[in-house]
């Protein structure tokens, strides 16, 4: 029988060559690989643990949950990173990447659930440094892990998703750019995408959606608070300013003005209506209108022949702290008047990412101010002052370009309360402190114009004289509205180097990117903490005004009576 030979195949072709001038296409972008990154994964593991190390302020759980998932996932991004170039020029073997892959398979877990019960003792150390009970409830406390690796891997799956889009882009790119330059714009594309879409729509909605709210509640009253009858107050009905243009914030501030009664009640003296002067945003439409109506209703309720006069620089939503307002009052017998505008119906934290208003506000405003008073015979005119609270100190600052000459030649003292990283005259003082001060309690050229305080105790540091004008800054050690800076991303800061702040745990240390997004996450917490810590002063503005104004005939007894008074529920 004849052997049946097999028909010959003809060769395969070769595959075709691309057109001229065309590059080379990338292989399509896988979005799961055969797993997840060796190297990220033990990042995360690192840098989860490293979220729950002390920072300036306790959590809740809550808060460490997103802690722990953003810093793990920042760390995921990194170790993937830096193993993707390892492995340029070094492949591990199948022998050596099963085992420790089972390795990391085991000690990723125990490393996680040991770290967070680890934890309970940081967040005890965290929470006695303020004054709180540190005892923390251990089963919210178990949420965290699985909470946070879910959101971490959310997270990772976003990453990877930008990642496919720059693949993607880079291959349609790829036919017409050389292939190092089509994935430079593919990322260059994509970057400006993600942010176009941050910014255009996703930042936009959102601050739509806050200023809806915020409008909202502009129109609230809060109880309690009813329109005064006294022509000494804006929104009364002999006031230029109507009671609904006030808005919220303005309406408390009118409506909690002490009356005479309990002025004389708590010195024994007779004495007046104090003068409270208030713009709303609605009054009009622009700074300068809203600053020259205040002046005018200045002028009406008599305030440029009181004794003292306070410029007041409002937080975002318009808000002033009724413990900043209402000490000199007190010790001036109601012969004072205060004026504030707004510039926002957006909280501090939200107002930080639209224009800068507040420096704008703040200057507008002084310099209205200003002019009427300096206009006025100097023995007669009162002794002008400045004010402001966290975005409101930031406010005041800039009406005097940060200048501390500036703002001490035209202003007779200022009382500025927990100041943000970007003062520009804090930053210049604090910067330029005598050499062996702490950056969180400085002394500058001896004490001669500014001091800083977290207790009554701080005004007298250093034992110089203090002749004034006086500038005191408010500021309590532990305060992440203070501290925070992008720097800390690389960079230690010096309020962690040398002797720290009473209220800043000892186990607190500097990471890079961790310590950055660990204070972010302190900003959340920092009216959560009790008086005297975070970002919360009670009733030491007392004291402050009487080391600042220095209020005829007042004595620090008094002070310690007054500050009982207004702590008082």
């Amino acid at each position: 029988m004849s052997q049946q030979v097999p028909e010959a195949q003809p060769p395969a072709e070769p595959p075709a060559a691309p057109p001229a001038g065309a590059h080379p296409v990338a292989p399509h972008p896988r979005f799961v690989r055969r797993g997840p990154d060796w190297g990220g994964l033990l990042a995360a593991t690192v840098f989860y643990w490293l979220s729950f190390t002390p920072s300036l302020l306790p959590r809740p759980w809550w808060l460490q949950v997103l802690a722990a998932a953003v810093t793990a996932t920042i760390g995921y991004a990194l170790g993937a990173l830096i193993a993707r170039v390892v492995r340029i020029w070094f492949t591990p073997s199948e022998r050596l990447r099963q085992p420790a892959w089972w390795a990391l398979a085991v000690a990723a877990p125990v490393a996680v659930i040991v770290t967070t019960a680890w934890s309970v003792t940081w967040q005890g150390d965290s929470r006695r440094a303020v004054g709180m009970d540190p005892r923390v409830t251990w089963w919210l406390w178990a949420l965290v892990p699985p909470i946070a690796v879910l959101l971490c891997a959310l997270l990772v799956v976003i990453g990877r998703s930008l990642r496919l889009a720059t693949h993607a882009a880079a291959r349609g790119l790829g036919r017409i750019l050389p292939p190092m330059l089509a994935a430079a714009c593919a990322v260059v594309l994509v970057t400006v995408l993600v942010i176009g879409l941050g910014q255009g729509f996703l930042l936009r909605g959102a601050l739509s959606v806050a200023e809806s709210s915020a409008r909202l509640a502009n129109d609230a009253t809060s109880p309690g608070i009813v329109q005064p009858t006294l022509p000494t107050l804006s929104g009364s009905p002999s006031s230029l300013e109507s009671w609904g243009s006030l808005g919220a914030k303005g309406r408390d501030f009118v409506g909690q003005a002490r009356t005479r009664a309990q002025l004389t009640a708590f010195s024994g003296k007779p004495a007046e209506d104090p003068v409270r002067v208030y713009v709303g945003l609605r009054a009009a439409p622009t700074l300068a209108e809203r600053a020259r109506l205040a002046v005018a209703e200045l002028q009406r309720t008599g305030a440029f022949k009181r004794k003292v006069l306070v410029v007041i620089s409002t937080t975002g939503s318009g808000w002033v702290n009724q413990n900043l307002a209402n000490p000199l009052e007190y010790m001036y017998d109601g012969d004072s008047a205060l004026v504030a505008i707004q510039y926002s119906y957006l909280p501090s934290f939200v107002s930080v990412l639209t224009e800068d208003e507040a420096a704008h506000a703040g200057r507008a405003l002084f310099d209205a101010v200003y002019a009427q008073w300096s206009s006025l015979p100097a023995a007669t005119r009162p002794k002008l002052l400045l004010a402001g609270e966290s975005l409101g100190s930031y406010a005041t600052e800039r009406a005097f370009d940060g200048s501390l000459d500036e703002m001490t030649a035209r202003a007779g003292g200022a009382l500025l309360l927990g100041p943000t990283a970007d003062n520009l005259i804090w930053q210049a003082v604090t910067n330029g402190r005598d050499q062996g001060s702490p950056m969180w309690l400085p002394i500058y050229q001896q004490g001669r114009r500014v001091r800083w305080g977290q207790v009554a105790a701080d005004f007298a540091r250093p034992a110089s004289p203090w002749p004034g004008p006086r500038v005191l800054y408010l500021q309590n050690g532990g305060d992440p509205i203070t501290w925070w800076t992008t720097d800390l991303i690389v960079h230690r800061p010096g309020w962690l180097r040398g002797p720290r702040a009473p209220d800043v745990s000892s186990g607190m240390q500097w990471y890079p990117f961790v310590t950055f997004w660990q204070v972010t996450c302190d900003l959340l917490g920092a009216d959560s903490v009790p008086v005297g810590h975070g970002h919360r002063f009670g009733t030491l503005p007392v004291a402050g005004w009487a080391a600042v104004a220095q209020p005829p005939d007042w004595s620090e007894q008094q002070s310690t009576r007054l500050a009982a008074l207004l702590g008082q529920p």
